[in-house]
């Protein structure tokens, strides 16, 4: 049995499709998380008052900053109810919706995969009888080469992880502790927050095991896919066995 990966566009109405076509240079990313939608939209000319308006409305800004004359925001708002929505159809046959759905001039652009191609036949049969529908791609792709995004949900990663370790990695993250060489040290950071270094330290660490320990998961079904060990750790593993 293989997979199939289909992209398409379709244009109908929607909350975004207005927005994305006054504002032609403008991209929505469009992320679904079990509470809350999240939105991220870049622009590479300078936004008006007019944009920046309408992003207001959108929801909580999360991340503003400017690339050059651009836009990159980041908004979180109300979980939409998603019944009778697009991805229920996905559902309905059998087909696994990758995010995000990107809006962009009037169009909203999504990805599926299925493990049989009538299934995405017979989809996009469905779409095309109530909106204006246009296939972009259609391949088959081996299984060893499944996009390790279907594997390892945002949620899922950062299961267990609280307010405070999230905090102290967002800010060892946005200060360069995470670059080589690093960008800064962990009294530095410590000094950027109200806690004292070992328990700053603490959360950290704590963070970052856990972070691991849930892509731990995914990163074992990937590497179970690969052809050959780059690292060659079996072979190294095995004779240092044998040596001792």
């Amino acid at each position: 049995m293989g997979l199939y990966q289909a992209s398409f566009r379709l244009r109908h109405e929607c909350p975004y499709r207005e927005l994305s076509e006054r504002f032609p240079d403008l991209t929505i990313r469009e992320w679904y998380l079990s509470d809350c939608q999240v939105l991220e939209l870049t622009s590479r000319d300078a936004p008006t008052a007019d944009l920046l308006d309408e992003i207001d409305r959108l929801g909580e800004i999360l991340h503003e900053s400017g690339e050059g004359s651009g836009l990159h925001v980041v908004t979180r708002s109300c979980l939409c109810p998603l019944e009778g929505s697009i991805l229920e159809r996905f559902e309905t046959h059998n087909c696994l919706y990758q995010p995000p759905t990107i809006h962009r001039r009037g169009w909203e652009h999504y990805t599926v995969v299925a493990f049989d191609e009538g299934d995405v036949r017979s989809l996009l049969r469905e779409l095309d009888a109530d909106r204006d529908i246009e296939l972009l791609s259609k391949t088959a792709i081996d299984a060893r080469q499944v996009p390790h995004s279907m594997l390892a949900p945002v949620d899922q990663l950062f299961d267990g992880v609280t307010d405070r370790q999230l905090a102290a990695l967002r800010l060892a993250l946005d200060e360069g502790y995470y670059q080589q060489p690093r960008g800064t040290s962990l009294r530095e950071l410590a000094d950027l927050t109200s806690v004292a270094r070992s328990t700053y330290e603490e959360h950290l660490r704590k963070a970052e095991n856990k972070l691991l320990t849930n892509a731990g998961r995914f990163l074992r079904l990937v590497t179970t896919t690969s052809p050959s060990d780059p690292l060659d750790v079996g072979q190294s593993r095995r004779a240092e066995r044998r040596a001792d």
